[in-house]
C-alpha cells in the first residue's frame, strides 16, 4: 500500500480521501507498471468523487504511460446498457488494434 501511495502522489495528493481517493489512481498505476495497459474504470451509482478522481487522472496517466487504454464507464441505473457496452467495445477495439500493431513490429 505504501508503494501505491508513493506512485499516486506523483499525480495527486494522497490527502485526497473522497471516494476511493488516491487508491484508485495507485491501483491504475500499479496495473500500468506491470504491463496491464487496458483498464476499465467502473464508476458506480453517481459517485461524484470517483468521477472526479477516476476521470480526472486519466489524461495524466495516458501522458505518463502512452500505452494506457483506459475507459471510464458509468455504472448507474440511469445509464443505458448500450452506451456502457459501446464504450467497452471501443476500448477493446483499441486494445486489439494495438496488439496487431505490436505483433507486426515483432
Amino acid at each position: 500500500i505504501y508503494q501505491l501511495a508513493e506512485d499516486a502522489s506523483q499525480i495527486l495528493s494522497i490527502g485526497n480521501h473522497t471516494g476511493e481517493g488516491w487508491f484508485l489512481t495507485g491501483e491504475m498505476i500499479d496495473l500500468l507498471k506491470t504491463d496491464v495497459h487496458n483498464i476499465v474504470c467502473m464508476q458506480p451509482f453517481g459517485c461524484l468523487p470517483n468521477h472526479v478522481v477516476g476521470k480526472g487522472v486519466i489524461k495524466e496517466l495516458r501522458h505518463q504511460y502512452p500505452k494506457a487504454n483506459i475507459a471510464a464507464i458509468d455504472y448507474d441505473p440511469g445509464v443505458s446498457l448500450v452506451n456502457q457496452l459501446n464504450r467497452i467495445r471501443l476500448m477493446m477495439a483499441t486494445a486489439n488494434k494495438t496488439l496487431k500493431e505490436e505483433m507486426v513490429e515483432v
